[in-house]
């Protein structure tokens, strides 16, 4: 299997848009391909979904041990012979204690590295800002560039000419295109299944990349190098239960593809249900998972869901095993305050108030140690991100003891009651001390 890893020197350059161009282009020119994100992006897998036509993996090399993450390449292996991942921030950039940035995932797989720079403000130091980016680090092959937001003819031959005499190969030259923006929310991208003309962006992106990109020289350098295969017999979090129920729909759309492929490899069944469509876990789970999303948008529809509401409370109390992730974590509480104040009934099943009226940033990555009677059995990886806040927490045991990337003490977090649990935690790997 080959492949790239497509980065960039900061957020912002515009490598999701070139990714995606580059996923349906290739797939259009007959490559079998599929695509990866790295870190711990929960949003943007859904847009290279859309664009390869195939589940997206997540590749976090903070979060994640590096056999399985091999082990990622080797499922997708099945689906594809051509690995495309999108790098997350900078290309050297990683969480607090500098480790786990894009440059290691790349030597994790040999992969080479395609820099999208973005040139709405830069001529001539396009060419130092990239030597550096290539001679940094001498363990990553840094292959070439394609230049983003180009503003004209004249603009573009500056940036070639000063690269030039660099060696830099220039694989490929995007001028600026209002139409190859992305709406955005409060935590990234809006989410796909939200895009009304999703399709339609995923054309006009592959139309562009098809046009001002070398294609065949991209495909001839990914196959340069040949990723390294997994070990054997790669450990993941073991599944909630045999029959997991999983709601999804909008506000509930953060689930990590290889936590499902984990589940059913351990012989897990999983069903789905959309609480926004007022719809109830299956009667037969042992096990509900209520995954991250954006239950703050969707207050009314969630307080008014009665069948939902009934069929979960049906769930607590035949002793299902019920986990709920940041935003699920929210909707097991007693109430959810919106934006605007407003606040709405929620299930009830653990004594939790929330707040995005009350906004506050938190973001990090996490190291969760279960505590006694949690119902998970070792140390894990995590990923925090979420603006809401509790405003009120009763009486219930604690979930998790909590550290962050730095190893600094943040205390304890979640909340169980009897084998309904939650916490603002996303799960990842299993720490590799426990694996």
């Amino acid at each position: 299997m080959s492949g790239l890893l497509i980065a960039a020197p900061a957020s912002g350059s515009g490598k999701t848009t070139v990714t995606l161009g580059l996923a349906r282009a290739l797939a259009d020119a007959g490559l079998s391909l599929v695509s990866g994100k790295a870190g711990p992006d929960y949003i943007d897998p859904a847009f290279h979904a859309a664009a390869s036509r195939k589940p997206c993996l997540n590749y976090d090399p903070w979060a994640m041990r590096p056999e399985l993450i091999r082990d990622h390449a080797a499922t997708q292996a099945g689906a594809g012979d051509f690995l495309l991942i999108e790098a997350m921030m900078g290309l050297f950039d990683g969480a607090a204690d500098g480790t786990g940035a894009p440059a290691d995932l790349a030597a994790t797989l040999g992969l080479p590295v395609v820099l999208v720079v973005d040139c709405s403000r830069l001529s001539q130091s396009v060419a130092a800002m990239v030597l550096g980016y290539r001679d940094f680090r001498r363990d990553i092959q840094v292959a070439g560039v394609i230049l983003n937001k180009v503003g004209s003819v004249r603009h573009e031959a500056m940036l070639r000419g000063a690269l030039e005499a660099s060696g830099i190969e220039i694989f490929g030259v995007l001028e600026r295109d209002p139409a190859l923006a992305l709406p955005e929310r409060h935590l990234g991208l809006v989410q796909a299944g939200e895009h009304g003309r999703l399709e339609s962006f995923i054309a006009h992106a592959a139309d562009v990349v098809k046009r001002c990109c070398d294609l065949d020289r991209l495909v001839s350098v990914a196959e340069t190098r040949t990723l390294q295969a997994p070990a054997p017999s790669v450990s993941s979090l073991p599944p909630l239960g045999q029959r997991i129920a999983i709601a999804q729909d909008v506000a509930f759309a953060f689930t990590y593809e290889h936590l499902l492929i984990g589940w059913r490899g351990a012989g897990a069944s999983l069903s789905f249900f959309s609480p926004l469509a007022d719809e109830a876990p299956a009667a037969d789970a042992d096990a509900v998972y209520l995954p991250g999303g954006y239950p703050e948008l969707h207050g009314p529809a969630l307080a008014n869901a009665g069948h939902f509401r009934l069929g979960m409370q049906a769930a607590a109390r035949q002793g299902a095993r019920i986990y709920g992730e940041c935003g699920g974590y929210m909707a097991l509480g007693e109430a959810l305050v919106v934006a605007d104040g407003a606040r709405y009934e929620m299930l009830g099943l653990l004594p939790l108030v929330t707040s995005f009226a009350e906004r506050r940033r938190h973001l990090g990555y996490r190291r969760v140690t279960p505590l006694e009677g949690s119902g998970f059995a070792a140390p894990m990886t995590a990923h925090e991100f979420h603006y809401s806040t509790v405003v009120h927490e009763g009486e219930a045991q604690r979930l998790f003891a909590v550290t962050d990337a730095m190893g600094d003490d943040l205390g304890e977090a979640g909340l169980r009651r009897g084998a309904v649990s939650g916490s603002y935690m996303h799960l990842i790997d299993l720490a590799p001390e426990a694996a």
